[in-house]
């Protein structure tokens, strides 16, 4: 049986096990030091510990760091990692190179449970939330972690599903022990949970994005079932209680399939439901994915339809498709390894 890992617990988690195992309070600070700036991989390199001190934590924990298990490249520089994960599960994490900035897109879960009809995750189901450790850990053992400059929970799962893990990750990317990441760096993409909503809001600065996709009500619930549960209507009210003009940013993410909601109609209707918000739109076009019959928009539609919103206000761009040739989108290489597609 493993021990148990160190990576992905807060600072006073670590408090706690080192008060349990009789050490002094002041090498927690130390742990938290050598897992999140100087990036150990071990306990045993862990120096300023007593070598009795590092042998009680290597008696139950280890840090945790385990390499990514698989790797696909795109001629245009995007990388997909596999991550193996409890229960001889797999996720993914997209790694996105842009001139000098670079994303990470991780993941919070395991599948996923909102089945959205574009999305190859939600064709999995749902087998698990990710702990904290499993989530940061796609972070912590990326071989590009240094060049990072933004990550964004867009990856498999729906994070706010996942709340207590996801906000205990961003807690570490963003406090002064951690990462010490700024909030600007990280955003957070939902379909719109209501009660993980509006915790996200209350206790992260971190940025927001709201997986729109229709502004319609009925044309939303058949791409994105949740709309049934968190009517898209709801989720923009609620954001008008917050403020979203300084600090922190709110987005909405628009995936544009070809005859579905890339006319004006639809771009017409996304600014009387968003009049008035602090927000901007970023459209997508989609990525075929196997059995779902629906087709990327063209790109004059998304041409007209990003200059309709940004002429009635609303400030709007468009997503340059990255990492096609190796299926970047969510979910694909995951499920062909559960498949035993790939060779292990």
């Amino acid at each position: 049986m493993s021990n148990y890992p160190l990576s992905g617990m807060t600072l006073s988690e670590l408090q706690t096990v080192v008060k349990n195992l009789g050490m002094p309070g002041f090498t927690a600070k130390q742990i938290v030091s050598w897992l999140y700036d100087k990036k150990a991989t071990s306990i045993d390199e862990m120096t300023n510990l007593s070598l009795k001190h590092r042998e009680w934590l290597k008696n139950e924990y280890e840090t945790g760091v385990s390499a990514p298990v698989d790797a696909i490249r795109s001629v245009d520089g995007v990388i997909k990692y596999l991550y193996r994960v409890a229960g001889g599960r797999f996720v993914e994490a997209v790694y996105i190179p842009d001139n000098d900035r670079a994303t990470l897109c991780v993941s919070s879960q395991v599948g996923c449970r909102m089945n959205c009809k574009f999305c190859m995750t939600g064709k999995q189901g749902f087998s698990a939330n990710l702990t904290a450790h499993e989530i940061l850990n796609q972070i912590h053992a990326l071989p590009e972690r240094d060049r990072l400059t933004n990550i964004v929970f867009m990856g498999m799962g729906e994070p706010l599903d996942n709340p207590d893990e996801v906000l205990k990750v961003l807690e570490i990317l963003t406090a002064s022990y951690g990462y010490g990441w700024s909030p600007r760096r990280i955003t957070l993409s939902t379909i719109g949970l209501r009660k993980g909503l509006q915790r996200f809001i209350e206790e992260s600065d971190c940025h927001l994005a709201i997986s729109l996709h229709s502004p319609l009500g009925a044309q939303r619930a058949d791409l994105a079932p949740a709309e049934r549960a968190f009517p898209v209507k709801d989720i923009v009210e609620l954001l008008r209680h917050y403020d979203f003009s300084k600090q922190r940013r709110l987005s909405f993410e628009y995936i544009m399939f070809k005859g579905v909601n890339d006319s004006l109609v639809y771009a017409k209707e996304a600014v009387k439901l968003l009049r008035g918000l602090d927000c901007r739109m970023n459209l997508i076009r989609f990525h075929a994915i196997p059995g779902v019959g629906l087709e990327g928009a063209e790109p004059n539609a998304m041409t007209a339809f990003r200059d309709y919103l940004t002429s009635h206000g609303l400030f709007t761009t468009i997503r340059a498709s990255r990492g096609e040739d190796i299926f970047a989108a969510c979910g694909m290489l995951s499920t062909a390894r559960r498949q035993g597609s790939t060779a292990d």
